[in-house]
């Protein structure tokens, strides 16, 4: 039984139990909330049902308590049921009724987890768009991680989602790329708010071989622009493909500006006064619409802030039909948070159509120093030093695994280390030490069976129990926003089954002349539960499952 389970079963003798006695049941929350004790001596579940609702019933927390435990103790799944404190309830399931949860795993397969909390919505989740003027530096690589993650799991939940790469390819910071790239070919320093590193030099040749008079060209800078840029951003593309982060869209800033996206957008706001103008100036009243301060959107000298795009380019995924506008942005970008709400009610939407998640700082750390270089690319550590020091799946892993809004240190050499200090190798290993177990157990005859009413050992409890979190993790996961708890949640699943393995009395495999028993046959399908659950948790993270390790 899955707390989920578990809850419908608690609610339903409550409301069983309430009217019986003549008290109203709609003093019942919709959702009844069930926890794993603390410690394991209190019971498998806990409930603070009693103390919710007593108060609105007029009765003692204590007494409504005692009315459900005798209830739920006559039901078949109950074991025992005590009352604690004030008026918890403490239960232990019947050992059968915890078996079903491996039968959910079992029958479910990849499917388990999932669920259609979001079924219906379509979400447009926009992360990464780091600007085309350099590789992929560790923030972005955190955001590639993050991301990613985030994406499976809202799909996990049922949701429609579209991964989408903002190409900033409009604005200052392209005219300085293009300006490097040019004084790169020429031989000459970069210019002084320019872009250094020996990636510029790498891209300017590139230019030169497919384009030798390129210097010379009258529209030199354009050719410099259009096959540069392209060249950058197919390198950053490549890097994405290979940390295993693909997206559906790549929406270029600057075709807004060319379609006219963004001036029809201006237009649209003058006509219904939500821009003003004030010292040559046309501002958004955001102030009126929770911003701290009005944000202008075409500056004095005519040319349009850069806002002035976002407002174009939430009107472009709203009419692409996206419910939900997700925004992935930077450490520095926390004034976006209001701005772009600002602009989705200004244009007459709801701001709650928008969200902004914003990532926090990554720093790598070596030998207990900082690492701060790049070969390729000066004073930024990319994406490819990463992956080129710990694999994809380290990197993937120990980025997923922190709350994204808190600033992260990865230590590389605890990310090389092949133990369980490692926390990706902690966790593939897990599974690969079921895959192992398992191929033993098909050597020597054990014949898997459902008899899971055998499995009544402390530890199988709690391996049981862990499996059956894994739903309810994954849901919290997408309504949070916060893949690291699929991380969380692997590694603390991780460690009960490497309790359990470690149990002598609790083998899958016969020793020497033993014959199997059904104990075995039972024990063999909860490790095929098991590795079910670590390979869906795994691949919401974008992370392999091993089976050798």
């Amino acid at each position: 039984m899955t707390p989920a389970a578990l809850a419908q079963l608690v609610r339903a003798t409550a409301v069983d139990v309430l009217s019986t006695r003549g008290l109203d049941p709609a003093a019942l929350p919709e959702a009844v909330t069930i926890e794993r004790p603390r410690n394991p001596e209190h019971g498998d579940y806990a409930t603070n049902l009693a103390l919710q609702t007593a108060k609105k019933l007029g009765v003692a927390p204590r007494d409504l308590a005692g009315w459900l435990a005798e209830a739920l103790t006559g039901t078949d799944s109950i074991a025992s049921v005590d009352v604690a404190g004030p008026g918890f309830l403490n239960l232990r399931l019947a050992a059968d009724a915890q078996g079903e949860i491996v039968r959910d795993v079992l029958r479910a397969g990849e499917a388990y987890g999932r669920g259609g909390k979001y079924a219906g919505v379509k979400v447009n989740l926009e992360f990464v768009s780091a600007n085309p003027t350099g590789p992929v530096h560790l923030g972005g690589t955190r955001w590639a991680a993050v991301g990613d993650a985030l994406g499976r799991v809202l799909t996990a939940n049922g949701a429609e989602v579209t991964r989408e790469y903002y190409f900033n390819d409009a604005g200052a910071q392209i005219d300085r790329f293009v300006r490097s790239l040019i004084a790169a070919a020429k031989g000459e320093p970069a210019p002084e708010d320019g872009y250094a590193g020996a990636y510029i030099g790498d891209i300017a040749a590139e230019v030169l071989r497919r384009e030798p008079g390129a210097l010379s060209a009258p529209d030199s800078h354009e050719v410099f622009r259009s096959i540069g840029v392209n060249l950058m951003f197919d390198e950053i593309k490549r890097d994405m493909h290979d940390f295993g982060t693909d997206f559906d869209v790549y929406f270029h800033e600057d075709s807004l500006h060319r379609s006219g996206a963004v001036a029809k957008a201006v237009e649209e706001l003058k006509t219904s006064g939500s821009l003003y103008f004030a010292n040559g100036a046309w501002w958004l009243r955001s102030t009126e619409y929770g911003d701290d301060k009005d944000r202008v959107v075409i500056k004095s000298d005519g040319a349009p802030a850069y806002i002035a795009g976002d407002i174009a380019y939430f009107l472009d995924k709203r009419s692409r039909g996206f419910d939900l506008c997700i925004y992935m942005l930077g450490a520095d970008h926390h004034g976006y948070v209001a701005r772009l709400k600002a602009a989705a009610a200004a244009v007459g939407d709801d701001p709650d159509t928008v969200e902004v998640l914003i990532g926090q700082l990554v720093n790598l750390v070596s030998d207990g120093k900082p690492v701060r270089m790049s070969k390729r690319a000066g004073t930024v550590v990319t994406m490819q030093d990463l992956v080129e020091a710990v694999g994809v799946d380290a990197s993937r892993f120990a980025l997923s695994r922190s709350s994204a809004d808190a600033s992260l240190d990865i230590d590389l050499d605890l990310l090389r280390k092949h133990s369980n200090d490692n926390p990706v190798y902690y966790v593939q290993y897990a599974h690969s030490r079921i895959c192992s177990v398992l191929r033993n157990a098909a050597d020597l005859g054990v014949v898997p069976n459902d008899r899971f009413d055998l499995l009544t050992h402390d530890r199988e409890g709690d391996l049981i129990r862990t499996l059956g979190e894994y739903p309810r993790v994954v849901e919290t996961a997408g309504e949070l926003r916060e893949p690291h708890r699929i991380a969380r949640y692997l590694e603390e699943l991780a460690g009960t089954f490497h309790r359990h393995y470690d149990t002598p009395e609790l083998r899958v495999t016969p020793r020497g002349d033993e014959q199997p028993t059904e104990e075995q046959g039972a024990r063999h399908q909860l490790y095929v539960a098991a590795r079910q659950v670590f390979r869906n948790g795994l691949a919401l993270l974008g992370v392999t499952a091993p089976e050798r390790m």
